[in-house]
């Protein structure tokens, strides 16, 4: 308790069980001033129509979350090791639990035009991700909530419990044009706490039931759980899964990944998926050059022989707060590459940490760039692992009667 007291003082945790951030970082919004910030997809719709310069207290407000604090019905969970995550929690550092809220949300799909991902629209049910990686790109997006996209984004979560509600309710819109939706755009879908409040199940049990397609991503082996419903969608084109994998270092995604699923248990899903008719690919991601490129071919490899149809990557991301919490952690986890690691990064990046452009953000840019695509698609070639998807079927959508309508006939 001492050594969590003065951490909690000092905002710095040297080594934390189970936590991939190491501080709780200040966020470009220390003056609690809302600005627009189009990176992020989940609030893209969220900022539309508001004044910029609107205060994260009015945003507080407004959405029934308070700034700095966790309002409403809230769970404190303390995760062990899980024989599932990549993790094994020593037992002399300091824990901090995880809160969860529960959030009503207004509207739960967002919207998006960027030319960098092959989806207009997303549902993301939680806020936060308990997985803990420190590269996490989303991070950034828990400063629209004025708490920190350090440790807070990993212990301090937001889920949204009338998911499927909202689903249902938009899906009926009159004029609703139905496209590929993608889930876990921003957080996982299948982070730990899912296993428990399965919101994400619901959700695809009301896009089942619409007939709806949708593209699943995520680095949780949880989502075997849900087989049954993928299996069920699969038979109808309705439903691929991309399961994202960094590297195959268990070491490496233990520190980096804290409460990931182990990096074989994520090709084990792939393995089950694919034999169950679940069209299942796999994203190398993040690549980090000198730290996790090396492995790009290995993981291609076992993904292939697991029975992936399908894979991509995107390279390391730093937008933001992610770049000190990134560095932060890399100095303290490979003091001695640390700055050959940013070097690398740098001449990705145009001699910037990042580049927030379309077109840029997800390869990078430059002669390292360009011997990583010519790497991945030379052992695609190789391992017949396609590159592009096949499009699901839109044509089954359907509106079902609602569940009062059924109940009149009985």
């Amino acid at each position: 308790m001492k050594a969590i007291r003065t951490a909690l003082l000092t905002g710095t945790f040297a080594d934390l069980k189970g936590r991939g951030a190491r501080s709780n970082r200040e966020s470009r919004f220390s003056e609690a001033v809302h600005e627009i910030d189009p990176e992020y997809l989940e609030h893209a719709h969220q900022a539309a129509g508001r004044d910029e310069n609107r205060t994260v207290r009015d945003f507080a407000q407004s959405t029934g979350i308070a700034p700095q604090a966790a309002l409403g019905p809230a769970q404190s969970r303390a995760r062990p090791g899980d024989e599932d995550t990549a993790w094994q929690a020593p037992e002399l550092v300091p824990t901090i639990k995880t809160c969860v809220t529960q959030e009503q949300a207004r509207t739960i799909i967002s919207r998006n035009q960027s030319p960098d991902v092959p989806f207009d629209r997303s549902i993301n049910p939680y806020r936060g991700c308990e997985h803990g990686c420190v590269y996490c790109y989303a991070r950034p997006s828990h400063a629209y909530l004025g708490l920190s996209p350090g440790l807070d984004f990993e212990t301090r979560l937001f889920a949204k419990s009338n998911a499927a509600e909202l689903l249902d309710r938009e899906l009926r819109k009159p004029g609703y044009q139905p496209a590929m939706l993608a889930l876990g755009a921003n957080t996982d879908p299948y982070q730990p706490i899912e296993q428990d409040l399965r919101i994400t199940r619901s959700v695809l049990q009301t896009l089942a039931a619409f007939g709806h397609p949708v593209a699943i991503t995520t680095k949780s082996a949880l989502i075997l759980r849900d087989l049954d419903l993928l299996q069920q969608m699969a038979r109808q084109n309705l439903v691929r899964v991309l399961i994202s994998i960094g590297s195959l270092d268990r070491k490496i995604a233990r520190t980096m990944e804290p409460r990931a699923s182990a990096p074989a248990r994520r090709l084990e899903a792939i393995r089950q998926l694919a034999q169950a008719g679940v069209p299942a690919g796999v994203i190398v991601a993040p690549i980090i050059p000198a730290l996790t490129d090396q492995d790009m071919e290995a993981v291609l490899e076992a993904a292939a022989k697991a029975g992936a149809c399908r894979a991509s990557y995107v390279v390391l991301r730093l937008p933001l707060e992610v770049r000190d919490l990134f560095v932060e952690w890399l100095r303290e986890s490979a003091p001695l590459r640390a700055e050959h690691v940013m070097s690398l990064v740098r001449q990705m990046r145009g001699g910037r940490d990042y580049q927030p452009g379309f077109g840029t953000r997800m390869k990078g840019t430059g002669a390292y760039a360009t011997l990583l695509r010519q790497r991945f698609e030379l052992a695609c070639r190789r391992l017949r692992i396609g590159q592009q998807h096949d499009a699901l079927d839109c044509s089954r959508f359907r509106v079902p009667e609602p569940p009062e309508a059924q109940q009149r006939l009985f």
